[in-house]
């Protein structure tokens, strides 16, 4: 049964595409499979619509540190940075809850009013064994307002015959202090199974190309565990748990992150293989806790020039829960339908603190309740063997109510405390694939449309809201995407090609506007245009022969405000990545050359409520290199050089640095210069 959302092209024929030292008379004898890469650099498609790897094999550069240092290597992302960890995620230069982030089905919104704890901040990519991206908005069924895309980083349920033992664990040292540690491990029989998954990040503040140190260091570590019941092969019962905590210091921030508490629970119930008709049944329950605490004196001294001259503290909490019910049907004998029903709420507080009088004698103050109730639907018609048809429908129900009795620093009376909003929000798309016969390809065009509730981000944090209204609450409308995406995959043994782009109309474009003349953020206005939006990704690779093979992949954006004739703000540069791999045996090594242009359309002091556009900025290289060596196929070693040539560069996507450590008005926080790291796998 395949899944409505996903398709992989049928089996293809390659014998007519010989490279120059193979013959037709040794072509069968000399076919080689494409080699799976040792160490990730860049993701190829595993369907022309879909991205798939796992998150636990090494990358370049440096291993990931949480979700969106992982998501870097996908080609369309991009992250605002601001320091050594806990970027924002941007996918086409779309940011924040127009892109989805899943971790096991679950959703995990941080609570920083500046996203300081971006969702993929609380995520450890090692401690999963599958991350999926789909790009663009061509699925209902994980929930709404994912007019980018969504992503899922997902555990495999494991499945035993017998008694037995399983490992998945690594060691990372590296440059500027860095220590990472993680564990996998699986007990399990044929009916029950105990997973504790575990790690450790630590980094400290690193030196930029010009060995000048950048303020950027970080310790934080998450635990997991999961039982499971398996009474046959068709039946999953499965309850998890989960903690997680952690600090980091951050260059372009006033304060710092000293706390990122975790607490997760969920439970998942599967049953597949029930009947003709109904085929699968699928249901989940879930509670996800953030706890953050910012300040500004734990991780560094407060500067006495500033705004916060004294030491302070912030501590804001928000709770999320939910669930999701989806049964699969084979309506006919080539047609397939997913629906069900999804749910969230979610609570968020917050309370102020200072050296005087700490935060934790303080009261917790709520300030906004969310909640989201869906249906949908999607269906697949197989009308031949070559040809899809799919189709998905969804209608939200989004409500949020304002607990604010003030706003701002001066305490004045909030015009929407107590006031309640409620949106019906449909979303809809309709793509048609193809597997084409002559050649071993498969293309697909399709075309979507999303409604997007305004987030937490964009309903609270900002300090004024449009023209005519009394806040942000009252008056920023939902944002409502309608996307045309196109694409093709060509693979044979030896060559591997595809294509995904979109061209787009943003009706309601949600735009922070910041006011010049204070620090950055002190005043925020948030207001909806009109936008127009397009770009494309692209990518190859090739064997040359049995051992070397070479690639290259290519990520445009472009956005455009048309309420204001001017660029989209904070849409990141045109980037290729060039790379070139070995293995024969048990050693294997690679390169990565990375180029980014530089980014001259701005759009001055208008952004998100993380970053805004200060200026343009200057394109670069970067060259890494890595190697390793297999002992066994139990343990493997990996060692890399990030940087190597040294060069000093900083990415568009950036927060200024934050005067209190010393950085000028404007100042681009730089990447770190060249660093060395090994990772030692061990698997059993």
């Amino acid at each position: 049964m395949k899944h409505p959302c996903f398709h992989v092209s049928a089996t293809i024929c390659s014998a007519c595409m010989l490279l120059p030292w193979q013959s037709q008379a040794n072509t069968q004898k000399a076919v080689v499979p494409m080699l799976e890469p040792v160490v990730i650099t860049s993701v190829a498609p595993s369907s022309s619509l879909m991205m798939s790897t796992n998150p636990k094999r090494p990358r370049q550069p440096l291993p990931a540190s949480d979700g969106t240092d992982y998501l870097k290597t996908i080609p369309g992302f991009a992250a605002i940075r601001n320091g050594g960890t806990n970027g924002d995620p941007i996918l086409r230069g779309m940011f924040g809850s127009r892109l989805n982030v899943l971790t096991n089905g679950s959703s995990m919104p941080g609570a920083c009013p500046s996203r300081m704890d971006a969702p993929s901040s609380y995520i450890s990519p090692e401690n999963f064994d599958a991350l999926t991206v789909i790009k663009g908005p061509q699925t209902v069924l994980w929930g709404p307002g994912a007019s980018a895309g969504t992503v899922k980083f997902d555990r495999d349920t494991p499945r035993f015959t017998k008694s037995e033992l399983r490992f998945d664990g690594s060691l990372t040292a590296g440059s500027f202090g860095r220590n990472d540690q993680a564990a996998d491990l699986t007990v399990g029989n044929e009916t029950f199974y105990v997973r504790t998954t575990a790690n450790h990040s630590h980094s400290d503040d690193y030196k930029d190309g010009n060995h000048n140190t950048i303020p950027s260091r970080w310790d934080k570590w998450n635990a997991d565990l999961t039982l499971g019941f398996t009474p046959d092969q068709d039946t999953l019962l499965e309850l998890t748990g989960g903690i997680g905590d952690g600090k980091a210091r951050y260059a372009g921030r006033g304060m710092d992150g000293s706390q990122f508490k975790r607490e997760s629970l969920g439970l998942t119930f599967e049953k597949s293989n029930i009947g003709p008709v109904l085929n699968k049944i699928e249901a989940q329950l879930y509670y996800n806790y953030a706890d953050h605490v910012m300040d500004n004196y734990t991780l560094r001294t407060p500067d006495p020039r500033s705004s916060m001259r004294m030491p302070m503290a912030s501590n804001v909490d928000r709770a999320t829960w939910g669930g999701r019910v989806a049964a699969t049907f084979d309506i006919a004998q080539n047609t397939d339908l997913v629906t069900g029903i999804d749910w969230q709420q979610s609570r968020h507080r917050a309370r102020m603190g200072t050296a005087m009088h700490s935060y934790k004698d303080k009261a917790w103050e709520k300030d906004a309740e969310f909640g989201n109730l869906g249906l949908f639907g999607e269906a697949t018609w197989h009308a031949t063997q070559r040809d899809r048809l799919i189709a998905g429908l969804r209608i939200d129900w989004a409500s949020v109510k304002d607990f604010r009795q003030t706003i701002g620093m001066m305490k004045m009376a909030n015009p929407t405390a107590g006031q309640r909003r409620r949106e019906s929000l449909p979303s809809g798309f309709l793509r048609y694939e193809k597997d084409l016969q002559s050649v071993p390809a498969s293309v697909y065009v399709g075309v979507g449309h999303v409604t997007r509730f305004p987030d937490y981000w964009e309903l609270f944090s900002p300090r004024k809201g449009p023209e005519g209204s009394v806040n942000a609450f009252q008056g920023v409308k939902p944002e409502k995407t309608t996307q045309l995406d196109i694409g093709a995959q060509y693979k044979n043994d030896y060559f591997q090609a595809w294509m995904s782009a979109y061209a787009g109309y943003v009706q309601d474009f949600i735009l922070f506007d910041y006011q010049t003349g204070g620090r950055m953020g002190s005043t925020t206005m948030a207001r909806n245009v009109n936008a127009s939006i397009m770009g494309a990704e692209s990518g190859f690779t090739y064997q040359l022969n049995p051992s070397w093979q070479i690639g290259s992949t290519l990520a445009y954006a472009w956005g455009r405000n048309r309420t204001d004739s001017a660029p989209l703000p904070q849409i990141p540069p045109l980037e290729a990545k060039l790379t070139l791999s070995y293995e024969n045996g048990p050693w294997s090594a690679g390169a990565l050359w990375r180029l980014v242009a530089g980014q001259h359309r701005i759009a001055m002091n208008k952004g998100n409520v993380v970053g805004r556009d200060f200026g343009q900025s200057s394109g670069f290289g970067v060259l890494s290199l890595n190697t390793s060596y297999a002992f066994s196929k139990h343990a493997k070693l990996t060692v890399g050089i990030d940087n190597v040539l040294n060069k000093q560069y900083s990415e568009h996507l950036n927060l200024a640095g934050n005067a209190g450590f010393g950085f000028p008005s404007h100042t681009r926080v730089n990447e770190p210069g060249r660093s060395a790291w090994a990772q030692l796998n061990l698997q059993f």
